[in-house]
């Protein structure tokens, strides 16, 4: 918390300067902040760090979780790039490392201020952060990875499974407990079904599907330790009888597991002071669940924002209202297209890096994931 700010009701503001967009969340209990960095020109990663570990030390904040993407580390140097810009490692760190000759990168943190973080390890790995507010305790695991990656993919993905259930539980949460999960699959269109059939599996063992189903991202993603995945999630422990969370369902697609994906299209969190939606990785993706616009990048952005959209307003929100937002482009020829639709439409500025990945189907060009905090 800034020694010139005082606690008040809930409110955001928002900062922009060139490279990084810092969003505040002022609550009467604590401060958050959503940091997004990203290039100016051509500059190094190392340039994007150190601005993003100013805005961190600038607010006196403790780093929550972040999150790198399209960054390579083969020699470990951009990881030494960011311990030297923030004094050192503090929270979970998920890194996605494919490197492309585009300037198709850049990094979102989630900071805290006001409130004590405990630090989450796992095998000497810091893989989480745990803070608490007057309404309820906020878990945020990330860079899960399996200990061995020679082991079959559907092995390694049912052991990060079982490593997020121990965690939790360590820290006095269930899996009941989680609202969004994201998971980083290396060459993810060759076991991708496999995938979905290790969660399938564990979500009917602890009985998920009679509860919240998580909202998820699942798209590729290369990490530096070789495994097949790399994975995350956020779980939020109610204090008090004014803390849920629910489904909210897409106006223009069905629900994913209707048709074998193990994901809820968006889930909300109403805390007593403002509401939280997050919405999973979303495609071009017909109320069927085929996908739509094949072979046509810029229907299937048109498409994917509007499906996004809508279960935006559904809820009462709009784009004015996203916090942090990923774009998924399979070809990075086709990522300005993004900025293209956001300037034709006159949408608002908002918090988004773009990278390239696989998305979970050959034929799907674009996803896109929000999260979003409205406090009226």
């Amino acid at each position: 918390m800034r020694n010139n700010e005082t606690k008040g009701a809930a409110n955001l503001q928002k900062s922009v300067s060139p490279g990084l967009e810092v969003i505040t969340l002022h609550r009467e209990s604590c401060y958050e902040y959503f940091i997004r960095s990203v290039p100016e020109g051509n500059e190094s990663a190392e340039a994007l760090f150190q601005r993003a570990a100013g805005a961190v030390r600038e607010r006196k904040a403790q780093i929550v979780s972040q999150e790198v993407f399209g960054i390579s580390d083969k020699d470990g140097s951009n990881m030494r790039a960011l311990k030297n810009a923030l004094g050192g490692i503090e929270g979970p760190v998920t890194w996605l490392e494919d490197e492309h000759n585009t300037n198709l990168y850049g990094t979102h943190l989630w900071a805290v201020s006001g409130t004590l973080v405990k630090r989450l390890e796992l095998g000497g790995r810091v893989v989480g952060s745990v803070f608490e507010d007057d309404h309820a305790q906020y878990c945020h695991l990330g860079g899960l990875l399996p200990k061995d990656a020679s082991r079959s993919r559907s092995e390694q993905a049912a052991e990060i499974f079982e490593q997020m259930d121990a965690v939790l539980q360590a820290n006095g949460m269930e899996f009941s407990h989680v609202l969004r999960t994201w998971f980083y699959n290396d060459n993810i269109l060759d076991w991708y079904g496999d995938f979905n059939k290790v969660r399938d599996g564990f979500f009917h063992k602890k009985r998920v599907y009679e509860g919240l189903v998580p909202a998820s991202t699942g798209v590729g993603g290369h990490n530096a330790a070789g495994t097949a995945l790399v994975s995350g999630l956020l779980a939020v422990k109610g204090k008090s009888e004014g803390v849920r969370a629910f489904v909210v369902r897409s106006p223009l697609q069905f629900p994913a597991v209707e048709y074998g994906s193990s994901f809820s299209r968006a889930v909300e969190l109403d805390l007593p002071d403002h509401r939280r939606l997050y919405v999973s990785g979303t495609a071009s993706v017909g109320p069927d669940g085929m996908t739509v616009h094949i072979g046509d990048p810029e229907s299937q952005v048109e498409l994917t924002m509007k499906v996004v959209y809508a279960i935006l307003e559904s809820r009462g929100m709009n784009w004015g209202d996203v916090t942090r937002a990923l774009a998924y482009f399979k070809n990075a020829k086709d990522a300005p297209i993004f900025e293209k639709y956001r300037t034709q439409n006159s949408l608002p500025r908002f918090p988004v890096v773009i990278v390239e990945n696989d998305v979970c189907r050959d034929e799907l060009l674009f996803e896109v994931e929000v999260d979003a905090i409205r406090t009226e």
